[in-house]
Order: C-alpha cells, then sequence, then structure tokens
C-alpha cells in the first residue's frame, strides 16, 4: 500500500471497547477525496482449544444520509431507553440467567416434561 493511500485510510479513528465486541468508527476518504464513515463491529470468538478468530460487519455511511441516520439512530435508541429503562439484562452480563423454559418446578410449581429424560437401566452399566 502506498503513503499516499495510507494517509488517507487514517483520517480520522476512535475505538469503542465493550465486552468481546469492539467498534471502530472510522473516516476514509473517496478516490474525489469526500470523506465517508465506515462503522466496523469486531466480535472476538474462541475455540476450545485456545486459539480464537474475529468476524467482523462493516456499514458505510456517506454524508448524504448522516441527518437521517442520525435521526433514526436516536429515535430507535430513545425508544429504548424509554421502554425498558437504562439497566442492562441480558444473558451475558447476568450469569445466573434462566430463561423461563429452565425455571424448574420448584419456582413455577409446573412438573417438567419428560420428553427430554432417557431411561437408563443401571443393570446394563
Amino acid at each position: 500500500m502506498d503513503k499516499e493511500h495510507l494517509e488517507q485510510e487514517e483520517i480520522f479513528s476512535q475505538v469503542l471497547r465493550a465486552g468481546r465486541r469492539t467498534y471502530f468508527f472510522d473516516v476514509r476518504a473517496t478516490k474525489a477525496e469526500d470523506y465517508y464513515l465506515t462503522v466496523t463491529e469486531s466480535k472476538k470468538f474462541t475455540y476450545d482449544d485456545g486459539s480464537f478468530h474475529y468476524k467482523k460487519h462493516k456499514i458505510y455511511l456517506y454524508k448524504e444520509d448522516f441527518a437521517e441516520f442520525n435521526e433514526m439512530l436516536k429515535a430507535a435508541t430513545d425508544y429504548i431507553l424509554r421502554e425498558k429503562g437504562s439497566e442492562v439484562i441480558s444473558e451475558r452480563h447476568q450469569k445466573d440467567y434462566k430463561r423461563p423454559s429452565e425455571i424448574n418446578e420448584s419456582t413455577t410449581g409446573e412438573t417438567p416434561s419428560t420428553e427430554s429424560f432417557t431411561d437408563v437401566n443401571f443393570e446394563d452399566i
């Protein structure tokens, strides 16, 4: 990569680290030297052997879309905060979280289904 192209790639950049995800906000230049924004989500995945890889998703946002994009992003985030508040409640953040289907008889009063159980004869072992 030549120096001129590299300089265009490094116009402006910000990084947001969020757990296993990292977001990159990069200002880049078109061939006509106009600016646009790329937003990249990079998520780390670890294999059982300890090796890992990253999955990346990227969107390109051009100046003609900035105002409408900002309005829609603000409307969507405002809606979420208005409806659900700012407290984060997800499996990733609550290690003891159980889905309703995983809650046992002691908390629901219902008998769990036996369809997922295997009949074992201990004489066969």
